[in-house]
């Protein structure tokens, strides 16, 4: 069988439950241990930062990983590159926060921490995802990069942001946005360029609306059966849910595994 490039999300894909509370599939395992045996290319394609995901990609077993929503490229254990967003929107997106009372946060670096200048931010979202630091004096300006905006806002106050609409952005949690890299499909491609593979030959499991830009008629995209209704009508095949060995029977169906 030709070698195939295989893109995990994680989060309702690879890992069931919530980050910190999450545990793996043993069908999952398996297939992954089989894909591995059968020699294809495996990595983690998330959304996470580089710093956030890695741990978890060395945990899972896997060398390579998209990361920081397309934005960070890791081979073989070697992080390559990460590209920051656009760093005078995000200024413009952080001036209109400012000027309109909404509280937000920055990550400047790939490290596990985020910076926010009012200390609402963490009462507001109740959000111990990474380590909030509040500098009260905190002028973005003061980084050359900025590679996340998180906006505390209910839906759909962040409409009343301008300056959003020129940002990638989601949300996964009620009480804030992630101003974010969402297309994992760039990363991808420069993955399988590296290799001078085929884009035919990438397959990709997905379950959110930040996989949505990742699912393309190029390769082969496959929901997960708790993935969202967008997701599932944009998938090539939509397999079992994660933790009912979706993965695993996905991989049986098309014959990558037996």
């Amino acid at each position: 069988m030709k070698r195939k490039f295989f893109f995990f999300d994680i989060d309702g894909t690879l890992a069931v439950g919530t980050p910190g509370n999450q545990y793996i599939p043993e069908s999952t395992k398996l297939a992954i241990s089989k894909l591995k045996e059968a020699g294809h290319f495996l990595a983690i394609a998330t959304g996470r930062s580089y710093a956030m995901a890695v741990d978890y990609m060395k945990q899972l077993g896997f060398e390579n990983m998209v990361s920081d929503g397309g934005n960070g490229i890791t081979i073989a254990n070697e992080l390559i590159k990460i590209e920051p967003l656009d760093y005078k929107k995000c200024l413009a997106l952080i001036n209109e926060c400012i000027e309109k009372n909404y509280i937000w946060a920055i990550s400047p670096d790939n490290s596990k921490r985020r910076l926010t200048p009012d200390k609402r931010f963490l009462n507001f979202t109740h959000d111990n995802y990474m380590e909030t630091i509040v500098q009260e004096d905190l002028d973005p300006r003061n980084f050359k990069e900025i590679y996340k905006v998180y906006v505390a806002c209910f839906a759909p106050e962040e409409q009343k942001l301008e300056n959003l609409k020129y940002l990638p952005w989601c949300r996964f949690h009620k009480e804030y946005i992630f101003v974010e890299p969402d297309d994992k499909s760039i990363g991808i491609k420069k993955i399988v360029d590296y290799f001078n593979g085929d884009y035919q030959d990438v397959v990709v499991f997905g379950d959110e609306k930040n996989d949505l830009k990742m699912f393309k008629d190029e390769w082969i995209s496959i929901a997960m059966g708790n993935a969202v209704d967008e997701l599932k009508q944009k998938a090539d095949y939509v397999t079992n849910d994660c933790n009912k060995d979706g993965i695993y029977n996905a991989c049986k169906y098309f014959g990558w595994i037996d």
